[in-house]
């Protein structure tokens, strides 16, 4: 299953008019197929049921992409993309009954499939299921009165969701837009020819088109609907027979930024359900038999739970819920896309994923981590949690935070396995920070003492213990005489009272003496 998958589906044509070239190019006959979801074939992964999906082949190029056109073709897929390919992949591709798109050498995977997965939730909103339309249409028709012209309302595939009724002139393109519930391809293809597409979805400006009378075309006025960085869709005016009002720009901008609203409540509604029971499946709340139920899934199948947070937001307020809501969409378009079935939540500032049958999932999360570190410009770190049926998730996800939280400076990815140590020992004084009466007075004692005097017992003691004892060590990492560390140690023993000699005294007082002294850099190799 698919997050963002369209019910109905768009037409492989359409996707092309919305996405275009530059950026791809349909090789085998038209007509295409109906795509109804994105997925991302890498040669070092077993092939999924790709069934109607648009399947990217990353990894490798051209002629090597045969095997890879043949195997998506074998489960399922509707389409494939491959950089560079030749004229024989085609002929392949057509022998394995599935449509081939090149995609241009310069185009990032990631974008493409976020492009692609914008045009296929446009086509989710489009089918009906989500809200009535009544909304952008009243928006419509309020700012047909503004500008002074005929406006109409596109979402990202380039379909008519809204349009305000009209007495004045209507262009042969509106007219036909109205009528077929999207724009007409011969003339969608002049605006990519002419960067009308790029300039919308790369900025808010109000972009001019002018009127081309051999075209039949009036001069229109356009502007992209957009949500941060995602663009939603197009707000447009046609001029009639009086020119456009003087404050038409103006009223253009802010109908889009309410058109963003309309979009993203609905899009939100559509997604409300499965994301809330995905939070209630990681936090125990729901049933995973249920959640399997509702969600298609195998409650007996292995999964993986990973867990996303970013540093450097706010602790509470608007700051670290902007950050949040952009981390919780950007997880979502590179889970899914890179695994069918992902399930993707949040609980708290944290934002988790839930990958079936995903035993190595390390090298992704990676690069997800690096692709949301430089698009927020924040620290996102990741731990991931170990394998665990549906039905033990809350467990996977339990490990998943731990090993989030036992993350070391330098480090932004790491497996349960990777910390083990680090996370019994965080678990271990955990639990003495939340039962004092369980520490050891004496240790405490060394503590005060180093404060009231200046010393640094209690730090040389901790590394005398991460060394096991071995004074020569400890010495060259504190920069001091041996005999000087003996003399530490032996003081440390003398006002704490600790019997080094005793196995359980000596780790009482090491896991004692680990959250509560801090050390130099030098002292990381010793304690290494």
């Amino acid at each position: 299953m698919s997050v963002g998958r369209s019910n109905k589906g768009v037409a492989l044509r359409q996707l092309l008019v919305a996405i275009g070239q530059p950026l791809v190019e349909q090789r085998t006959p038209e007509p295409g197929p109906v795509v109804g979801g994105v997925a991302i074939l890498d040669p070092d992964d077993e092939p999924g049921n790709y069934s109607g999906d648009l399947v990217l082949i990353i990894g490798v190029r051209g002629r090597e992409a045969a095997r890879f056109v043949r195997a998506a073709a074998r489960h399922g897929a509707a389409a494939v993309a491959v950089k560079d390919a030749p004229a024989e992949l085609a002929e392949t591709a057509a022998r394995a009954g599935i449509a081939l798109l090149d995609v241009a050498p310069d185009v990032r995977w990631d974008q493409l499939a976020t492009l692609v997965r914008e045009v296929l939730d446009s086509a989710m909103l489009a089918d009906g299921t989500v809200d009535e339309p009544g909304d952008l249409f009243a928006l419509a028709q309020t700012l047909a009165l503004l500008t002074g012209g005929s406006v109409s309302i596109e979402d990202a595939g380039n379909r008519v969701l809204a349009y305000s009724r009209s007495d004045d002139e209507v262009d042969e393109l509106r007219r036909l837009s109205i009528l077929g519930w999207q724009g007409p391809e011969s003339y969608l293809a002049l605006l990519r020819e002419w960067g009308v597409f790029q300039r919308l979805r790369s900025s808010e400006e109000v972009v001019h088109i002018e009127e081309r009378p051999e075209l039949g075309i009036r001069r229109r006025l356009a502007v992209g609907i957009r949500a941060g960085t995602h663009h939603l869709g197009t707000v447009w005016v046609q001029q009639g027979r009086e020119p456009l009002a003087e404050r038409a720009e103006q009223a253009l901008l802010g109908g889009a930024r309410l058109a963003a609203v309309h979009l993203l409540r609905r899009r939100s509604e559509a997604s409300r359900s499965r994301e809330e029971l995905v939070t209630g499946l990681l936090t125990g709340d729901t049933s995973p038999d249920l959640v399997a139920g509702q969600l298609g899934l195998d409650p007996g199948a292995p999964a993986t739970v990973v867990a996303f947070a970013a540093s450097g937001t706010e602790p509470d307020g608007p700051v670290r819920e902007l950050h949040r809501t952009e981390m919780l969409t950007m997880v979502s378009v590179h889970m899914t896309s890179y695994r069918r079935g992902a399930l993707i939540g949040a609980d708290g500032s944290r934002v988790y994923a839930v990958l079936p049958g995903a035993p190595d999932v390390a090298p992704l999360v990676t690069d997800v981590v690096e692709v949301l570190t430089r698009r927020t410009g924040l620290l996102v770190r990741a731990g991931i949690g170990a394998a665990a049926s549906l039905r033990e998730v809350a467990r996977s996800r339990a490990e998943a935070d731990r090993v989030l939280d036992a993350l070391g400076a330098g480090r932004v990815v790491a497996t349960i396995g990777d910390l083990r140590a680090e996370v019994l020992l965080a678990e271990a004084t955990a639990s003495l920070a939340a039962n004092p009466d369980l520490r050891d007075p004496g240790i405490d004692a060394l503590l005060a003492h180093d404060a009231e005097h200046g010393s640094e017992l209690a730090s040389t003691l901790l590394a005398y213990l991460d060394a096991m004892g071995d004074i020569r060590a400890v010495a060259a990492g504190l920069h001091v005489h041996p005999n000087t560390v003996r003399h530490r140690v032996r003081r440390a023993i003398a006002v704490s009272g600790v019997d080094l000699r005793d196995p359980r005294a000596r780790l009482a007082c090491h896991l004692q003496l680990l959250p509560a002294v801090t050390t130099g850099g030098d002292l990381e190799s010793v304690r290494g």
